[in-house]
């Protein structure tokens, strides 16, 4: 069906929603507001207030994604044996507990053991919320809703880092103090959504087979020898490297050293690429809808790599306007990207997955994306550290490009359905085979 104004936009899409979807909707800008309040300023509490070394400081922020890399794959076990719900539960408090700590740390091993609890908040959300809103919403509606869920969480990072820049100083560490109770405070609307609204929820689908034991023996390697899951990890994993991998370390290093752009302007930059999706998230969705979700992940392939090659370029009139302006481009393409691999993504792999396995899907992916935010700083940080800049883009470009051909075979390997159009005949695919 034709996408138009009035079904692409907000009120329709929540006119649309299930109740229960729209509760899952409802608390995410709420706690991603307290995300982006403290998400800057981490390393900068550990170092400046708290007067850790900051080799140690950032050793500590390092063990997020390494807890939330170990912990992924249990919790999509355990998204499949209990219920998504249960597990999204288990993060919520591990997150609000983990962030109460932190705001209170005053020695190394407390702040570990804080930051370990937080990781596996984000260790246990992506497969945990994805697959519960998988048995909550369906078909077209899915995409969309992945779609504006990241547009609210943008929203909420981006309020949160503005009220965080105003409210942080670190001559008064109470501020600091302030911001992560607030943060874990953040969390308590979404978990009494869950003991309450939601509390029928289970997020757990029955296992196939006479013996109802089917779905604990398929474990990870075996999901992975279907070549569409392997493709999409393989795809994953790729624009982790070259996106959110970069965002925080070889964006900014590179704006820094071979743009020669202030700081204020690296902070501004990541500002408009908050504009950016919130103001076209929703008409991204609308011309996306009836379309392979495998095409609009290619002009998202070649997005991203014209935003690279515009930053590149800024590093030929370095500390211009023209290199100002550039770098506030970077993320303004970067950002519209984003907009269509947040939308689509999600869908395909939760539309390929059986009901029995979405959490082990799910995990996979996070897995792939988390695997990329680490490898991406480590590779940008070599380049640019012995100033190979033009290598470093040239590498971004290259894994833009390798996105497009993992995309190519990706289309002849999926269903249509999986792919966001329907099926002209009913044919037998590789997933299900």
């Amino acid at each position: 069906m034709p996408a138009t104004t009035a079904r692409s936009g907000a009120l329709a899409f929540w006119d649309e929603l299930p109740r229960d979807g729209r509760w899952l909707l409802s608390t995410v800008v709420v706690q991603f507001f307290g995300r982006g309040l403290t998400l800057p300023f981490t390393i900068i509490y550990l170092h400046e207030v708290r007067g850790f070394p900051l080799g140690l400081s950032g050793t500590l922020m390092g063990l997020i994604a390494i807890t939330g890399l170990v912990i992924t794959g249990p919790a999509g076990v355990l998204v499949d044996r209990l219920g998504a719900r249960v597990v999204v539960v288990g993060g919520l408090l591990a997150a609000m507990a983990g962030l109460g700590l932190l705001a209170f740390a005053t020695v190394p091993w407390v702040a570990a053991v804080a930051l370990c609890l937080f990781g596996i908040q984000l260790g246990v959300a992506w497969p945990a919320i994805n697959a519960l809103v998988a048995t909550v919403v369906t078909g077209d509606l899915r995409q969309r809703y992945y779609g504006v869920s990241f547009a609210l969480l943008n929203l909420g990072i981006g309020v949160g880092g503005v009220v965080g820049g105003l409210l942080m100083d670190v001559d008064r560490p109470a501020t600091f103090v302030v911001a992560f109770t607030v943060n874990a405070a953040c969390f308590v609307p979404a978990l009494v959504v869950q003991l309450g609204p939601l509390r029928h929820l289970h997020g757990r689908a029955a296992r196939p087979g006479p013996d109802d034991v089917a779905a604990p023996s398929v474990g990870y390697l075996a999901i992975l020898r279907t070549p569409a899951v392997a493709w999409l990890t393989v795809l994953a994993l790729l624009a982790s490297f070259v996106g959110y991998g970069q965002m925080e370390a070889g964006f900014p290093a590179f704006a820094r050293q071979a743009s020669q752009v202030s700081t204020r302007v690296v902070g501004f930059a990541f500002v408009v690429n908050t504009v950016v999706i919130v103001a076209l998230q929703f008409w991204v969705m609308g011309r996306a809808r009836g379309r392979r979700r495998t095409r609009v992940l290619a002009v998202m392939a070649l997005v991203w790599a014209v935003a690279w090659l515009t930053l590149g370029a800024t590093g030929l009139a370095p500390g211009t306007v023209l290199a100002v302006v550039g770098v506030l481009a970077f993320h303004a393409l970067f950002g519209f990207g984003e907009t269509m691999l947040q939308s689509t993504m999600p869908a395909v792999l939760n539309d390929l997955a059986p009901d029995h396995l979405r959490g082990r899907y799910n995990a996979m992916q996070s897995a792939a994306f988390q695997v990329g935010s680490i490898v991406g700083p480590i590779a940008a940080g070599f380049l640019l550290e012995h100033h190979l800049s033009a290598v470093f883009i040239a590498v971004v470009v290259a894994g833009c490009v390798a996105m497009l051909a993992v995309l190519a075979v990706l289309e002849r390997t999926i269903h249509p359905e999986a792919n966001g159009v329907a099926a002209p005949s009913p044919a037998p695919s590789p997933e299900t085979a």
